[in-house]
């Protein structure tokens, strides 16, 4: 028996890995996260499995669906959104499972993102401009380590990317303001590769106007940096006739 922790990507069915597929079309037992989870994806499942929401859930519960399905030497896809590594709330449910003795694997999913990215047409990282992003988020109800506010990670200036902070905006942008300036761009992206997929395009200035008049609450990613906007990068090495590699001498 095995609970495999499958990333069901960003939304768009079609997202999804081959292995994370197939896992949902195999398992006995499939728990989702709710409505973050496409249904097309979910509609894989065998029409004998037995199929669970676990947006109601609390950890005992969900424990408890997987102590079981251990008992009855049943496997589990236990599908979430995006990539599991990614603010994906596993790492709990894998440290409960070691402590039962519970195997798990975890397949990999299209992070909501890296979809985000895509529908925006864009790359994260350009030479001379940025070689780093940084993925984090606002705080709100929830802290964060002291040393990652906001306000610190903004001294890099490099791309950064936040989850869970669409309802945060103005925080965000009071923070972020005073490192990368106002006329920074801002791409804000909710429902990366779903139907229903919403694109607002700013900058510090302006962006909290613009989420408020799209009503962007949740469900988003806040991509921030020069990357968005810039056209006089240099082009990669990795092309260039002058330079030598493994591949090209």
């Amino acid at each position: 028996m095995k609970v495999y922790i499958i990333g069901a990507g960003p939304g768009d069915p079609k997202l999804i890995t081959v292995r994370g597929a197939e896992l949902i079309e195999q398992c006995p037992v499939v728990l989702y996260t709710g409505s973050l989870v496409s249904k097309a994806v979910i509609a894989r499942a065998d029409k004998n499995a037995l199929v669970l929401d676990s947006a109601s859930m609390d950890l005992d519960e969900i424990m408890g669906i997987f102590i079981k399905a251990k008992a009855d030497n049943l496997d589990v896809a236990r599908v979430h959104t995006g990539d599991p590594s990614i603010f994906g709330s596993t790492a709990e449910q894998m440290r409960r499972m070691q402590e039962e003795g519970i195997d798990y694997e975890i397949i990999p999913g299209v992070s909501s993102f890296l979809a985000s990215a895509a529908v925006l047409g864009k790359e994260l990282t350009l030479p001379e401009l940025t070689q780093t992003i940084i993925i984090s988020r606002c705080e709100g109800r929830t802290s964060v380590p002291d040393k990652e506010k906001l306000s610190m990670l903004a001294e890099h200036q490099c791309t950064l990317v936040l989850f869970l902070s669409a309802a945060l905006i103005h925080k965000v942008v009071d923070e972020l303001s005073p490192h990368y300036g106002k006329d920074c761009p801002v791409a804000v992206v909710q429902r990366a590769t779903w139907p229903n997929q919403l694109i607002v395009r700013g900058t510090l200035d302006d962006i909290a106007d613009k989420i408020k008049q799209a009503k962007i609450k949740s469900t988003a990613i806040i991509i921030i940096g020069r990357v968005l906007t810039s056209t006089d990068f240099a082009d990669s090495k990795l092309y260039s006739p002058e330079f030598s590699h493994g591949f090209r001498s």
